[in-house]
């Protein structure tokens, strides 16, 4: 396991999907308000972005921007069609507004 400095919670707007990469990986950090949130950056049902779907800040929901398919934020369960996988998750700590995301 590793942890990643992905720089302060104050850099990434609440509601807005952002790209990030780590490692070797491409990923998609989530903010809404002091809770963030990172998914692997592809959908599972199709191979495309989820940083360029919309994000549901009231159900802490991603979109998938070519079909449709919703993303839980805080476990990346598929919670509609035409996803049935889900995507993976990644940990993420905060300490005093600095973020660092746990790799496996």
């Amino acid at each position: 396991m590793t942890t990643v400095d992905i720089g302060q919670l104050s850099d990434f707007e609440s509601g807005v999907p952002h790209q990030i990469r780590v490692e070797n990986r491409v990923l998609v950090l989530v903010r809404i308000e002091d809770d963030v949130y990172v998914l692997d950056d592809r959908c599972s049902h199709e191979d495309f972005s989820l940083a360029e779907g919309e994000v549901d800040c009231d159900t802490a929901e991603i979109e998938c921007a070519r079909h449709g398919a919703m993303f839980r934020l805080k476990d990346g369960e598929p919670v509609s069609l035409p996803a049935t996988r889900p995507v993976a998750h990644y940990d993420v700590r905060n300490f005093d507004g600095r973020l660092e995301v746990v790799i496996p």
